[in-house]
C-alpha cells in the first residue's frame, strides 16, 4: 500500500510540475507574438475545406490532429478558419509508412472556384521519402516547396513514425522552409523568377496558383494515415 501511495505521489507532483511547465512556456510564447493555432483537445479553429466544421476523419489524438483515412465521412484538407499574410509557422509531423501529406499556405476557400486548397496554395510536402509513391523527384521531397524548389541533399526526415519539426516563414514576399534545423527552401515570391519557376513546374498554366497574398493554412487530406501537433504561428 504505501509503495503505491508513494507512485501515486510521484505521479501527481510529476503532472502537476508538467502542467505548470506548460503554462509558463505558453504564457512565455504569447508574450513573444506567438499563437497556438491548435490547443492539444479540440479542432477548434479549424474546419475542412468548403465546410463550416471539421470533419470526422480528423480527429485529436495524444495531444496531435490526426488523419484517419479510414473513416468514410467527414474526408478533406482541414484549414484554419483565419487567413495570414505575413507568419512564421512552427509544427511538429510524423507520417505513415508510404505516407504522403502536406502543408499549403496561402490558400483561397473558395468552393464555386477551387475545388482544392493546392488549387491556389503553395505547399510544403509531408513524405515518407523511402517508400511513398511521390518520391521520384527531389522537389517532391519532405520539406521541399512541391513541384517548385527542393533537393534530395535538403531533405532530412527522421524515420518514419518519428516526429519532424516543420517552420514555414513567410515576410514580404521572402520565404523559407526549414525541416528539422535544415533550410530545404529560400526563395522570394512572385519575381521575375518566381514567374519562371512556376512556368516550368506542373503549375504552369493554373490561373491563380499562389497568386493570393493571404490566405488559409492547410493540413491536407492525401490518404494517408498522419499526424501534426504543436502548431503555433507568429503574425510579422
Amino acid at each position: 500500500m504505501k509503495s503505491f501511495l508513494s507512485v501515486a505521489i510521484i505521479a501527481a507532483i510529476a503532472l502537476l510540475s508538467w502542467k505548470s511547465a506548460s503554462l509558463h512556456y505558453s504564457k512565455k510564447m504569447k508574450a513573444k507574438g506567438w499563437t497556438k493555432l491548435f490547443d492539444g483537445k479540440t479542432k477548434s479553429g479549424w474546419h475542412t475545406y468548403s465546410k463550416q466544421d471539421a470533419g470526422t476523419a480528423w480527429d485529436v489524438e495524444d495531444g496531435a490532429l490526426h488523419l484517419n483515412p479510414q473513416t468514410k465521412d467527414g474526408r478533406g484538407d482541414l484549414i484554419t478558419d483565419k487567413e495570414y499574410t505575413n507568419f512564421d509557422l512552427k509544427l511538429e509531423w510524423k507520417i505513415s509508412p508510404e505516407g504522403n501529406s502536406g502543408v499549403i499556405f496561402l490558400v483561397h476557400e473558395d468552393p464555386a472556384k477551387y475545388s482544392q486548397t493546392y488549387s491556389t496554395g503553395l505547399e510544403m510536402q509531408v513524405l515518407d521519402n523511402v517508400k511513398a509513391d511521390d518520391n521520384k523527384k527531389e522537389n517532391h521531397l519532405a520539406g521541399s516547396l512541391y513541384d517548385l524548389i527542393g533537393t534530395a541533399a535538403d531533405s532530412k526526415p527522421g524515420p518514419v513514425g518519428e516526429w519532424n519539426k516543420a517552420e514555414i516563414i513567410l515576410n514580404n514576399r521572402n520565404l523559407k522552409l526549414i525541416l528539422n534545423k535544415t533550410t530545404v527552401v529560400s526563395t522570394t515570391l512572385w519575381n521575375d523568377d518566381w514567374n519562371k519557376l512556376i512556368a516550368g513546374s506542373k503549375f504552369n498554366g493554373w490561373a491563380d496558383f499562389a497568386t493570393f497574398k493571404t490566405g488559409h493554412i492547410a493540413l491536407q487530406d492525401h490518404g494517408h494515415e498522419v499526424w501534426y501537433r504543436n502548431i503555433e504561428i507568429k503574425e510579422l
